[in-house]
């Protein structure tokens, strides 16, 4: 057991009956402030936001409450992901990794689909060219799910949106090949703009056979 103590918390009422408690907005900060790494912090956000405990809107208002904390500057950044849809630490190492750091197009995040009669929430959808980029972690896509995304990328295939799939490695050590399989795959389907390297090493966008490389 680790007891935590703070002078800036204020319980959550609760009937006479049960024991008093923090809220979810100051226990979701308080496993930030404690967390190892920037992954395991936006973890704790994006599960809370994810699962509908909790808001970015609701957590921001109980930041802006506390005069001190760790991170305050990167956590109003996250708050900022997790309210746009961004629910993981891959998903998140994806938009800046991937996405924003090689100039590809704003996809919609957990854009929602209704194939046949259910509803499915696709990790970013590039709207106007009909790609769909699923990201694929251990918690949210264990093993036993495999014929299930089979299924979704079926049925958005049959709707005429092609899915690339990745997980954590492709959205970090892999992420500049990932951007240029993404980048071909948009030029391919409409897209005129062109991909930008992230780094003096990065080979995406230098030379015309770049989507290869």
């Amino acid at each position: 057991m680790v007891i935590h103590r703070s002078r800036c918390l204020r319980p959550q009422w609760q009937p006479p009956w049960q024991l008093p408690r923090t809220t979810v907005e100051d226990t979701v900060l308080d496993l930030v402030a404690e967390a190892r790494t920037f992954d395991d912090a936006y973890g704790w956000i994006s599960a809370a936001v994810g699962r509908r405990l909790t808001s970015a809107e609701l957590l921001s208002k109980a930041l802006a409450g506390r005069s001190r904390i760790r991170w305050r500057a990167w956590i109003t950044a996250a708050l900022q992901d997790a309210a746009d849809g961004v629910h993981s630490p891959l998903e998140r190492n994806y938009v800046y990794g991937v996405e924003r750091a090689h100039g590809l197009p704003t996809a919609r995040r957990q854009a929602r689909r209704r194939p046949g009669s259910g509803t499915k929430y696709l990790d970013n959808l590039y709207e106007g060219y009909e790609v769909c980029v699923e990201l694929d972690g251990l918690v949210a896509h264990p093993a036993e799910g495999r014929w299930r995304d089979t299924h979704r990328d079926n049925a958005n295939l049959v709707q005429g949106t092609e899915t690339l799939r990745y997980g954590w490695p492709d959205a970090t050590a892999n992420r500049c090949r990932t951007a240029a399989e993404i980048a071909a795959l948009l030029r391919r389907r409409g897209w005129k703009g062109t991909p930008r390297p992230c780094g003096p090493a990065c080979p995406v966008g230098r030379s015309p056979g770049w989507a290869e490389q």
